[in-house]
């Protein structure tokens, strides 16, 4: 996997991609639908959206909410969902390939230096003596789905380490967080939001991190219709220009702290609308906080990540090997990195 220095690319890659995302003049109050998980990652699109910038950009936004990542790649694909952010799966590709489907931007990635994504342990196993992942030879690992990102992250890892794990499809997130803290599965890869608050629990323990095995790894990107991608360039730049300002604002506020701790708590009371809304404020608030990632600035895209992540796809069968990077992405409305 190609790898680079994120830091080095960031002041000139955001006031470039700021210049290439002015939003274009479209029909004011065009409704689209957009995807997102209720995960912290997503920020962008929930500061966007209260924030008005969509509004700003002539955009009339419903979110809409989903479990897993395959599911939401259907729901572009059908026309039920206009934009979308979330990991690569086998399914996007192969939507991809029949020409449904493009990525359009980056939206989450790991990045040296900022606490990320973890691999994580039920207790029995952890009393069993699993204290890294390369402790996890023969043990069972929990997924969404065959090709998910975590199929992803748990495959290079083992491969890294040269053991062998049992993948176990449990559809949603809610069933792996359920099947791990009864040691039903003994191990799982997830941000840190949610990590760090069932490792806090006892019922789970984190033992390592994704980034020592994926270094850059584009977790989430932004996606679209392939017709909405090649037909409809101001509607796709305007969704852009209002997702990437509220991108700016979630970084500003919770890497860079530019508000201090009024604008954390500011972006944690916007935030807590969407994630852990079944909690109290002052419950949510740490895991939101633990779960602070640097969002891609101006959606920019690490293609040479997302190359990775399509060749492991082909090496296990879960899409066709003729698929080109090509087909999948299309890199001509933010900036990349890493090709």
């Amino acid at each position: 996997m190609i790898t680079f220095n994120r830091r080095q690319t960031l002041a000139t890659m955001g006031a470039a991609a700021a210049v290439g995302l002015a939003a274009p003049a479209i029909a004011q109050n065009k409704k689209i639908v957009v995807g997102a998980l209720r995960f912290t990652s997503h920020s962008g699109s929930f500061v966007a959206f209260e924030r008005d910038y969509f509004k700003e950009a002539g955009l009339d936004v419903e979110l809409r909410f989903f479990q897993a990542a395959q599911p939401m790649a259907v729901a572009i694909a059908s026309g039920d969902v206009d934009y979308a952010v979330t990991a690569i799966s086998g399914g996007l590709v192969s939507l991809a390939q029949k020409g449904a489907i493009k990525v359009i931007g980056g939206a989450l990635q790991e990045e040296a230096g900022i606490d990320g994504q973890k691999f994580l342990v039920s207790d029995a196993a952890y009393q069993a003596g699993v204290t890294s992942p390369a402790m996890l030879d023969g043990k069972s690992y929990g997924i969404t789905q065959a090709g998910s990102s975590f199929h992803y992250m748990g495959s290079k890892m083992a491969d890294a380490e040269g053991i062998n794990l049992t993948f176990k499809p449990l559809q949603k997130v809610g069933a792996i967080i359920g099947a791990l803290k009864s040691g039903q599965i003994d191990a799982w890869s997830i941000v840190p939001h949610i990590a760090k608050p069932l490792s806090g629990s006892g019922a789970v323990h984190i033992i390592g991190d994704v980034a020592d095995y994926l270094p850059d790894y584009q977790v989430t990107t932004v996606f679209t219709s392939a017709k909405n991608a090649s037909e409809d360039r101001d509607l796709t730049q305007s969704f852009l220009g209002g997702f990437s300002k509220g991108v700016a604002d979630y970084n500003s506020a919770m890497i860079a702290k530019d508000g201090g701790e009024d604008g954390v708590n500011a972006m944690v009371d916007l935030i807590h609308k969407y994630v852990y809304t079944d909690r109290p404020r002052e419950k949510a608030a740490p895991s939101i906080i633990n779960g602070t990632m640097r969002l891609n600035e101006g959606a920019a895209l690490n293609v040479a990540s997302v190359a990775d992540q399509l060749s492991w796809f082909q090496s296990e069968g879960l899409v066709d090997a003729d698929i080109t990077l090509d087909q999948l992405i299309d890199t001509s409305y933010v900036k990349t990195m890493g090709a």
